[in-house]
């Protein structure tokens, strides 16, 4: 399955200042296979070392020094196989589960720069709450999410489309099979195993089993790395992302999540969701006109947003033949979906922030492109009447405003509305009328 994060993996191996690789991402992203795909096509080589499903035997390699030489002079006798340092890709997997390695990356950065180590992690957010120590400035830090629309495409044998969609002439062309595969896409979602079910079986009760073993495995998880209470009140925050949507409130209510419940009560149950990256936080932009964007918000007002839009289908027990109806689709659910599939493609590129002035006025997103402010629009359908969009540029007055909905390509007076589907394709038609 192609991956575009693949294309950064190959300039750090080439990299003239490397240093230790740290892949994160949440579980069953797709992390662990694209190292190892990464590591048996671009070296002669591969040592992978599981540090979640062998800590026992492992643990002990990082036992004493965690000097670079000790540790390779070990896995050698181990393994009996030479470690060439330009040839063979080390694989730390799951490098939380054992703190000195995750701690030893500082040491192959600055004695054995050499090396080519990568390693992944999927807790390490909550092991740095534990105390465990991470190598500040001494990695290469790289985020995997679920696959985005694009390698949906390109995984599915579509990549033609997105050829097409390059050319604005052929876009009218596309549109409907563009359409069909997006309302596909918001069944499927982006975990990797659900898309591979997808292209070979084509069965969405198959997909529902899918999503249903993966936020399974999730809960375990929480169950797994905390205490009691605190698994319950991150299962509290978690199972409550659909009502959030469905209310369309200005900010996460902590209400939602309880009645009566307070921020306080809440706020480690959050911050663990974000730290395993199952959620993605925007916060409340307080102004639209001043740079850096983040320096400008509101930390006490923000947004949750599943990782990954068909893990929130499931959970919010929606069926697939409610997604492919367009009636239900963008008028129901206050466009829960669009606006989670607009998330999950331009998250994964840049950060990004919400604006409201008011209960009246709210833009979905502002970001950053080009070092300069954009507000982004998410509308339903082919109903693109949007005043807070108006309210917002009307104060603010930004160069550019984007709006998804699903009407063609249009650039008209500096808003710019392109088809929902090319949600995180947006910058090459923004290169173009610059």
């Amino acid at each position: 399955m192609k991956r575009l994060l693949y294309a950064n993996l190959l300039e750090w191996k080439d990299g003239e200042h490397r240093k230790p690789l740290l892949l994160t991402g949440a579980r069953q992203v797709g992390k662990t296979y694209l190292l190892k795909e990464f590591g048996a096509t671009e070296f002669s080589d591969v040592l992978y070392l599981n540090f979640d499903s062998e800590r026992d035997k492992l643990e002990t390699f990082f036992d004493g020094s965690i000097n670079p030489s000790n540790i390779i002079s070990k896995l050698e006798t181990i393994y009996q196989k030479t470690i060439d340092p330009a040839n063979t890709l080390i694989i730390f997997d799951e490098i939380q589960e054992i703190p000195r390695a995750l701690a030893s990356l500082k040491y192959f950065c600055e004695e054995a720069p050499e090396y080519h180590v990568a390693a992944s992690g999927s807790f390490l957010g909550i092991a740095l709450h534990q105390g465990t120590s991470f190598p500040v400035g001494k990695v290469d830090l790289l985020e995997l999410s679920p696959l985005s629309f694009e390698e949906f495409l390109i995984a599915s044998g579509h990549e033609n489309l997105l050829n097409a969609a390059d050319d604005e002439s052929l876009l009218p062309v596309v549109s409907n099979e563009m359409s069909l595969l997006f309302r596909e896409y918001l069944i499927v979602g982006g975990m990797p195993e659900a898309v591979a079910s997808w292209i070979t079986e084509h069965n969405y009760e198959r997909i529902d089993t899918i999503h249903d073993a993966i936020l399974s495995a999730y809960w375990s998880d929480i169950s797994k790395h905390t205490d009691a209470t605190t698994a319950t009140r991150i299962h509290q925050v978690w199972e409550s992302l659909p009502a959030q949507f469905a209310k369309r409130n200005e900010k996460f209510m902590f209400n939602v999540v309880k009645e009566g419940a307070r921020a306080r009560e809440y706020e480690l149950a959050v911050q663990w969701l974000i730290d395993c990256k199952f959620v993605r936080k925007v916060n409340r932009l307080t102004a639209g006109d001043k740079l850096p964007l983040k320096a400008y918000t509101d930390l006490s007002s923000f947004k949750l947003y599943s990782l990954d839009v068909g893990l929130l289908r499931r959970m919010a027990g929606i069926s697939s033949e409610t997604i492919l109806d367009d009636e239900i689709l963008f008028k129901e659910f206050n466009g829960l979906f669009v606006e989670q599939f607009v998330l999950q493609q331009l998250a994964s590129k840049r950060t990004l922030f919400y604006w409201s002035s008011s209960s009246t006025a709210e833009v979905d997103f502002v970001t950053e492109i080009d070092n300069k402010i954009v507000p982004i629009e998410v509308k339903s359908g082919t109903n693109v009447k949007a005043k807070s969009l108006r309210v917002f540029r009307d104060l603010y007055h930004p160069e550019l405003a984007i709006r998804f909905s699903m009407r063609p390509l249009k650039y008209d007076d500096g808003l710019l509305n392109l088809p929902i589907y090319l949600a995180g394709m947006e910058e090459k038609f923004v290169d173009r009328i610059k």
